[in-house]
This record gives structure tokens, C-alpha cells and sequence, in this order.
């Protein structure tokens, strides 16, 4: 059995009540703009048109301040088992839950933004010792993208998508995994894309809900739901992505206000969540509010609002439009992600798709939307990666 190396510390989190008083004595003491001018009855999704509408966000405010309790999630973390490790002189944060199965394999966890190990929760218990005997069981490892959660904040720019694969092999081989499995979405998904490109000796194939495909390919022999696809990516990023040239292009900016303000780093979020969410009117309608705040607290009070807003300074559009992924790969396409790409589009970089779903319902957070479904998802499309080595 693997042993954590010398280099592995084990971790702990505990919040102090001093800075958990603060942060409601600031949430107390916020000040707030007058409502949208967007008027609309909920339930419906125009409600948000200009942003988060002023009601739900001091409805959540509220709730945050005199309900919420950070000490379960602060719990749960310490329980699965934290650990700390430095790679490239930057400390890494990750979350290790291995399996009681002794046929388990390796797996990688990849979170994105806004998410971070929070998206996982729920669902590493489950995937390391599953209740059904014929799933197959999993090592969970759950790193901390650099700038997130309790990793350090790089003080130098080249932490890109790029560095940070190469970081997580040098995770894995610390753990004692020379070979593994990777699972990603958003910024996970282009980390796990660039595992399985670069790193084929090491990564035995790949699972993820973002499968960029190379640029320049044209809608000829599509499906009419296929352009639909590429016309609903062409909009998000023509129309919705204000946030990410924001934080590509002046992410210090945005940052000091993520940072010094929980509502601003509220509503920052809260934004994504409802938008991204396969939702009607609010993300509260599959995620529950005191998973969504455990995200936020997380940024809240690890001071990650810039740090990890700079991940798009450092990657926005830099996936290598060459890089090809040869191992197994299994892709899952949310009807809700705010970037879906045809079959016909992603095998074009992935060119060993072993098994390709299009699920009825779930949007860019399937862990916390719909996480049944996402757990027996990425059981089956492992297991059908697994097989391809048979």
C-alpha cells in the first residue's frame, strides 16, 4: 500500500471565531445598491438580467449571517483528510480519501472556478467505497488549484494550466501514484485535457465535462442540435463573459474587492452559480444555500478572491490548439454548461472517446446539481476508460 512520502504533511482547518465574527460584522455593516431596474415576478431567469437581483442577495446575506454554520464543511474536510505538500517552491492543498477496496485505482479530482473543493464534497466518500459491489471504487485525491482554498497564492506569474498538470503528476508520484485517473470540469477540464495530453505515461485516461475542442472547425455535417450547441458557446462567450476578460485582463482589480467585501465576493459568485446552474430562476432550486456558501466562506476566508481570479490572467485561451489527447477519454456534455462541444468537434483533440454522454439535466456544477447522476457518470465513463486497457 502507498505510504504519503516525507514531503506530505497532514492538515487541518480551523477557522478562528475572531475571523468568523468578523465576517459577519461585515456582512452586518455591508452597504447595498438600490435594486436592479429590472423588474420581473420570479420564478424566471430575466429576473438576473442585469446581475443578482437585490432580494435574493439580502435573503442570502441573512441567512449567511445569523444561520449559516461553517464548522460542518470545516468538519467534513478534516474528516476526509487534508494534507500539504510543496511543488515548484508553491504549497499545495489536497484533500487524499483512500479507498478500503484493495482493486481501487487512483483518481484525480480537478475543480475550477468559481468551485473549488467544495464541488466535491459529496461525492468522495461514495467514489472511494462505493454501496454498489460491482462499481468500481477509487484513491480520491482532491488538490487545491494554486491561489485557491488552502494552497499558497503564487507570487509569480507561469502558474498556468500547463504548470499546473505537471504539478499534479509530481502529486500523484508523491502519493505513490505512478499511474492514475483524471476527472475535471471547467478550468479542471482543461488541467485534466492537458494530463491526458501531455503525460500519457502516467495518466490512464481521462473523464470530463469540458472537452474544448481545436479551433477552426466548421459546422458542416452537424446535426441541427450539434449547431445549436456551437451557436449557444458562440453567445456565452460573445455576450456572458464579461467576468473572465475581467479577471484575464485586470484580475488585481476585481480582486480587491473579492477580498475586502463578502457580499461583493458574494454576488461575484452567487452570479455564476444561478447562471451556469440548470436552473429556472435560482441555483438554490438543486444546490442547497449552505453548500454555495461553503464555497464562498472558503474564499472568504482564505483571502482567494484575486489569487484565484488570476488563473484566467494565466490561461484564458492558452490550450495548446496542437495538443492531442490519446488515452482513454470519457466526455459528459450538461445540457446547461455554459460551453458544450459536438462529438464530431471533440474527437478531433480526443481521438479515443471510449464512451460519450448527453445527459437530460445538469449545468456546470453536475457534482453539486445532480450528484447521483454525476457519481454513477463518472463510474461508468472510468470504468469504460479502465477497459480500454483490457
Amino acid at each position: 500500500m502507498p505510504r504519503p512520502t516525507s514531503d506530505v504533511q497532514a492538515f487541518e482547518v480551523h477557522a478562528t471565531d475572531a475571523e468568523l465574527d468578523d465576517l459577519r460584522a461585515r456582512l452586518a455593516a455591508a452597504r447595498l445598491p438600490e435594486a436592479e431596474t429590472v423588474h420581473r415576478a420570479p420564478p424566471g431567469p430575466g429576473r438576473w438580467a442585469q446581475g443578482v437581483p437585490l432580494a435574493d442577495l439580502v435573503d442570502v446575506v441573512r441567512y449567511w449571517r445569523t444561520e449559516y454554520d461553517w464548522r460542518p464543511f470545516e468538519e467534513r474536510l478534516n474528516r476526509i483528510g487534508q494534507f500539504r505538500t510543496t511543488i515548484a517552491d508553491l504549497g499545495i492543498h489536497f484533500l487524499h480519501r483512500r479507498s478500503a477496496r484493495t482493486d481501487a485505482t487512483p483518481l484525480l479530482l480537478s475543480h475550477g472556478w468559481p468551485g473549488s473543493i467544495a464541488e466535491f464534497i459529496d461525492v468522495v466518500d461514495e467514489l472511494a467505497d462505493p454501496k454498489e459491489a460491482d462499481a468500481p471504487a477509487f484513491h480520491v485525491v482532491v488538490p487545491s488549484l494554486p491561489g485557491f482554498g488552502y494552497s499558497d497564492k503564487p507570487a509569480t506569474t507561469g502558474w498556468g494550466t500547463e504548470k499546473i498538470a505537471a504539478a499534479w503528476v509530481e502529486l500523484m508520484g508523491r502519493l505513490g501514484y505512478s499511474q492514475f485517473l483524471a476527472h475535471g470540469g471547467d478550468w479542471g477540464g482543461t488541467v485534466t485535457t492537458v494530463l491526458g495530453g501531455r503525460f500519457p505515461a502516467h495518466v490512464l485516461g481521462i473523464h470530463t465535462t469540458f472537452a474544448e475542442a481545436p479551433p477552426g472547425l466548421t459546422t458542416d455535417g452537424l446535426t441541427a442540435a450539434e449547431r445549436r450547441w456551437t451557436e449557444e458557446t458562440r453567445d456565452f462567450w460573445r455576450h456572458r463573459a464579461a467576468y473572465a476578460k475581467q479577471q484575464a485582463t485586470r484580475p488585481q482589480t476585481i480582486g480587491y474587492a473579492l477580498v475586502d467585501s463578502p457580499v461583493g465576493l458574494l454576488a461575484w459568485i452567487l452570479d455564476k452559480f444561478a447562471e451556469w446552474s440548470d436552473t429556472e430562476d435560482s441555483p438554490f432550486e438543486t444546490i442547497s444555500r449552505d453548500r454555495v456558501l461553503d464555497d464562498v466562506t472558503l474564499y472568504w476566508l482564505t483571502r482567494t478572491g484575486a489569487s484565484a481570479a488570476r488563473i484566467y490572467y494565466e490561461s484564458h485561451n492558452s490550450l495548446d490548439p496542437e495538443l492531442r489527447v490519446d488515452v482513454p477519454s470519457a466526455i459528459t456534455m450538461y445540457p446547461r454548461n455554459i460551453e458544450k462541444y459536438p462529438r464530431p468537434w471533440a474527437q478531433e483533440r480526443y481521438r479515443q472517446i471510449v464512451r460519450w454522454r448527453s445527459p437530460e439535466a445538469g449545468g456546470h456544477f453536475p457534482s453539486l446539481e445532480v450528484p447521483e447522476y454525476f457519481v454513477k457518470d463518472l463510474q461508468e465513463g472510468l470504468a469504460a476508460v479502465l477497459a480500454a486497457h483490457r
